[in-house]
């Protein structure tokens, strides 16, 4: 006589499966990969070298430049491409240095409490004064203009958000059920944020970090648009920008692609950001 054969049920869709079904993730994922690519293979793709000077100076676009030339006859798609590395790398090391320290500060407060929550709450809400971008251009003023001192002055702006949000995830945790049994077998307060607390506070961790690069990636635009990011002669999109203020009437193309590259960049960044928020069912706080 056969068993009664159980009803399966019905399995839930992983996130990339989801993210999938997403025309917003999809086309961010698209343009993502595609800047990402080019950045990597630009010298492969483009026949100049970002720094080179010639006589070709402020040439509309053509076929021999594809978006024109500055000043000092440098090639724009060029330092474009070669811009977005310092770009990109900025935003993505300031962002995961940022959520490796701000993390770990959000699990001591909100699981230890007291006055190691006392401590780190007064810096957070110190840090809430001021935006993110002001912090980040004091601390430049303070430490110096170069790519090592605008990435310690974005990871330390960015610090308090990663810091508020695992706090508030770990107190409305700690309290669970399967974590007061890991307490009461005898497991150590270490085993319990990192086995039972921390994997159940990820999602709107990953949110943010996606959401955070984009800011980042702006901030170090600002920071060299300003002159305080990394040196003149390094390509990147905020200090391409701030070399064509003085050429926007007669040569549009020097503001307004590096401009697009920027906007572009930080759209398809978002995007994808939203699309893992409602993957991951994270509310807003």
């Amino acid at each position: 006589m056969r068993g009664i054969e159980q009803p399966s049920l019905p399995q839930r869709p992983t996130v990339t499966q989801q993210l999938l079904r997403d025309k917003r993730a999809i086309a961010s994922m698209l343009m993502l990969g595609t800047i990402i690519f080019s950045t990597v293979f630009a010298s492969f793709i483009s026949p100049y070298d970002p720094l080179s000077q010639e006589f070709d100076i402020l040439q509309p676009p053509s076929s021999e430049h594809l978006l024109g030339t500055d000043d000092l006859g440098r090639d724009l798609f060029t330092r474009i491409l070669y811009g977005a590395r310092v770009s990109l790398f900025v935003g993505v090391v300031a962002v995961a240095i940022s959520m490796l320290l701000g993390v770990a500060m959000g699990v001591l407060s909100g699981y230890y409490g007291g006055w190691v929550d006392t401590i780190f709450m007064r810096y957070i809400d110190l840090q809430w004064a001021f935006p993110n971008f002001i912090i980040a251009v004091y601390l430049v003023a303070i430490f110096g203009t170069g790519l090592e001192n605008v990435i310690v002055a974005i990871v330390l702006a960015f610090l308090d958000d990663f810091a508020r949000i695992t706090r508030g995830m770990v107190l409305s945790i700690r309290e669970e059920e399967y974590v007061l049994a890991a307490r009461s077998m005898g497991a150590s307060n270490q085993r319990i944020m990192l086995r039972h607390i921390l994997p159940n506070a990820i999602a709107p961790i990953i949110v943010q970090a996606t959401l955070s690069v984009s800011f980042a990636i702006l901030a170090e635009a600002g920071l060299s648009f300003l002159g305080l990011g990394v040196k003149p002669s390094t390509p990147t999109w905020g200090l391409i920008i701030s070399d064509a203020r003085s050429f926007f009437s007669r040569a549009w193309w020097l503001g307004i692609y590096p401009g697009l590259a920027i906007m572009i960049t930080v759209l398809s960044i978002n995007f994808l950001g939203d699309a893992l928020r409602d993957v991951l069912d994270v509310r807003g706080d």
